[in-house]
C-alpha cells in the first residue's frame, strides 16, 4: 500500500482526536454492522509512520463515561466485540522485526496492552509497499507472535508486494503455517495486488501474488484470507478495471476483482477480503468516493465475503487547504466531514 509519509513520533491533536473518534465509531457500528461470523473483520488501517500509537489509548481521557477521548458527536461507548484496527507495517526478519526506524518492542508497548484494555482488537500487518518482512525459523516467527500477543489479538496480515523470492515467500509460509498449528485461534490473511479485468479474461492477482497463492496451497494451509487491494488499478481499460463515463468505477471494479479471483483462481468468497484506497488514489483517476464505500460494503456482507478494510484511518479526513491531492494524512475529496468513509463502510454493513 502506498502514500507513506516520513516517521512522526507523536500524534497531532488533529490526528489524536480524529483517531480516538475513528476506533470509538467502529467500536459501536462495527460490533452491529459486521455479518455474524466470528472471522469476519472489519476496520481501518493505521499507519504507525504518523504516529507512535494507533492511537494513545492509554493517555485518552474519559468523556461521557467513555473509555476513550471522544470527539463531539462521537458514539457514547466503545462495544467489547468491535473487529478493530490493523496496525502497519512491520518489515525484516521474524523476531528482529521494526517499523521504519522504530524498535519493534517500543511499537508493541506503545500499543498492546492500551489497545487491548479499551476492549479494541487489532490485527499486525507486516510488509507493505517497498517493505520486505521475512521468516526463516520457527523460533522467529515464535517471537514475533508472542511480542504482540494478548487475548485482543485478532491475528497477523502479511502485505506482500516488494518483489520476495519464492524462496523467501516458502519460508514465510511454513513458519506462518507452525505459528497457526500453535495457536489455532489466531487469523491469517494475506493482502495482495489484485487486478479487476471485465474483458473476460478474468485477471486478478499478478505473478507475485499467483506465488503466494501457490505456497499456500503448497504448505496447505487451511484457514487463510486473501485481501485483495483493491486501488491504484490505472489508466481505465477493461483489462484492469470496470470502466465507466471514462474511469476505473471503483466499487464495481473491485467487485469484480473477487469474483475473479474466486471463478478463475477458486478462492472461496468467503476467504476474501477487500482494501480500497479512500478518496483519490496514488493513480490520481482512480477516485474512490463515500457511495462506493456504501455499494462495496453491501456487497461484502450480500456475498458473505470476508473482510472489508481500508487504506487508511489517516486519510479518513479531507484536505486541510481543500486541494484534491495525494496525501498519507487526507483523502483529497471536498465536501465531506472527517470519518465520513468510516461512516458510509458501516453503513453499508448495517
Amino acid at each position: 500500500m502506498t502514500g507513506t509519509p516520513h516517521l512522526i513520533t507523536s500524534t497531532t491533536a488533529a490526528l489524536r482526536t480524529l483517531a480516538l473518534a475513528a476506533v470509538a465509531l467502529f467500536g459501536s457500528l462495527a460490533a452491529c454492522a459486521a455479518p455474524a461470523d466470528a472471522l469476519f473483520s472489519f476496520g481501518p488501517y493505521k499507519h504507525l509512520n504518523t504516529a507512535l500509537e494507533a492511537p494513545s489509548l492509554a493517555a485518552s481521557t474519559r468523556v461521557k463515561g467513555a473509555p476513550l477521548g471522544l470527539a463531539e458527536g462521537a458514539p457514547d461507548a466503545l462495544m467489547p466485540n468491535a473487529t478493530g484496527v490493523t496496525l502497519a507495517f512491520a518489515s525484516g526478519e521474524c523476531g528482529q522485526e521494526r517499523w521504519a526506524q522504530l524498535d519493534a518492542a517500543q511499537v508493541a508497548a506503545a500499543n498492546v496492552a492500551s489497545l487491548h484494555a479499551a476492549g479494541l482488537r487489532y490485527t499486525i500487518s507486516t510488509g507493505g509497499e517497498g517493505n520486505v518482512f521475512t521468516c526463516s525459523s520457527d523460533a522467529g516467527m515464535e517471537a514475533f507472535v508472542a511480542r504482540y500477543e494478548s487475548p485482543s489479538l485478532v491475528g497477523f496480515d502479511f502485505d506482500i508486494e516488494a518483489g520476495q523470492t519464492p524462496e523467501m515467500i516458502g519460508s514465510l509460509l511454513r513458519h506462518i503455517k507452525t505459528a497457526q498449528q500453535r495457536r489455532p485461534h489466531l487469523r491469517m490473511s494475506f493482502t495482495l495486488a489484485t487486478f479487476a479485468a471485465s474483458d473476460g479474461s478474468q485477471a486478478s492477482l499478478n505473478a507475485q501474488g499467483q506465488q503466494v497463492l501457490a505456497a499456500i496451497r503448497a504448505v496447505g494451509l487451511e484457514r487463510y484470507f486473501i485481501n485483495l487491494m483493491v486501488m491504484d488499478f490505472g489508466a481505465a481499460s477493461p483489462a484492469v478495471c470496470v470502466v465507466r463515463e471514462g474511469r476505473c468505477d471503483m466499487a464495481a471494479s473491485a467487485q469484480q476483482a473477487a469474483r475473479n479471483l474466486h471463478q478463475k483462481l477458486g478462492v472461496p468468497l468467503a476467504q476474501i477480503e477487500l482494501t480500497p484506497m479512500i478518496g483519490i488514489n496514488d493513480v490520481v483517476d482512480n477516485i474512490f468516493m463515500p457511495g462506493d464505500a456504501i455499494k462495496l460494503a453491501n456487497f461484502v456482507k450480500t456475498e458473505k465475503l470476508g473482510g472489508l478494510h481500508f487504506w487508511s484511518l489517516d486519510r479518513d479526513t479531507p484536505c486541510p487547504d481543500g486541494k484534491a491531492q495525494v496525501s498519507p494524512t487526507c483523502n483529497g475529496i471536498q465536501g465531506h466531514t472527517a470519518l465520513a468513509f468510516a461512516r458510509a463502510f458501516a453503513w453499508g454493513l448495517r
